[in-house]
């Protein structure tokens, strides 16, 4: 845990009061004494530090100060195809860590249905890792996450507003062009990248997809599981961004 990260109810006059995970986390891993300062942050809101005025086996007590400016919002949002649950589990916290402002999880023709009644899309489940990533990379904006179990009326009647100005970036393995083979377009505001199930995605939504505008973008020869190329593609765009 390299943020301690609170929530906006949390923090009262400048103080927050913890009792949880948090707490021994301050006190078992960091041994925390009054007087340290700790790296904290607000979700969705400022970086900056706190100072343990208190510390028992029961909570720990901090008084916060707080950058005036807020960290910059990650330029990468993520259409996904929504994968096995047991994929989506690991992949959650690694979405925060990355960078992803928002994920759009689609079902897409080579998608079983039964995944969208997995208990790994109900925000109480997903929302604490989510969490655990961003505690990871010191960073405090929550992605936004938005279920869409229909392929075809997702894509023609809501994607044109929720990415009206981003550059779109398809993965396929049909795709020949590699990250540094594109120029982001002037005007582009955001990414989003679409990244299909393991099977693929079928030529019905290939050409969907470009329709909307989305330019075909390649890895290799290999065939990836969808957790190895989120988790490269997001890599590569961030470090193509920079």
């Amino acid at each position: 845990m390299n943020l301690i990260l609170l929530h906006p109810d949390e923090v009262k006059n400048n103080r927050t009061v913890l009792t949880d995970a948090r707490a021994k986390h301050i006190r078992k891993v960091l041994k925390a004494a009054p007087g340290k300062s700790l790296r904290v942050g607000v979700v969705n809101g400022p970086l900056g530090h706190g100072v343990v005025e208190r510390i028992d086996s029961e909570d720990v007590e901090l008084v916060c100060s707080f950058e005036k400016s807020l960290p910059a919002r990650p330029k990468v949002d993520l259409l996904l195809a929504m994968p096995r649950p047991k994929v989506l589990k690991r992949l959650w916290a690694q979405f925060a860590a990355l960078g992803v402002g928002k994920i759009v999880l689609l079902r897409a023709g080579k998608v079983e249905r039964c995944y969208f009644d997995s208990h790994v899309i109900e925000p109480d489940f997903y929302v604490n890792l989510l969490l655990e990533g961003l505690q990871q990379a010191r960073c405090t904006h929550l992605p936004e996450v938005q279920i869409e179990p229909l392929f075809k009326p997702y894509i023609e009647d809501r994607f044109a507003n929720d990415f009206s100005e981003h550059w779109k970036l398809l993965a396929d393995p049909s795709g020949k062009k590699r990250i540094r083979d594109f120029q982001c377009p002037d005007g582009a505001q955001r990414t989003v990248l679409a990244v299909g199930p393991e099977g693929g995605w079928t030529d019905y939504e290939l050409e969907m997809l470009r329709g909307k505008g989305f330019a075909l973008l390649g890895m290799g020869d290999r065939i990836l599981r969808t957790d190895t190329a989120v988790v490269g593609l997001l890599s590569l765009l961030h470090e193509w961004a920079e």
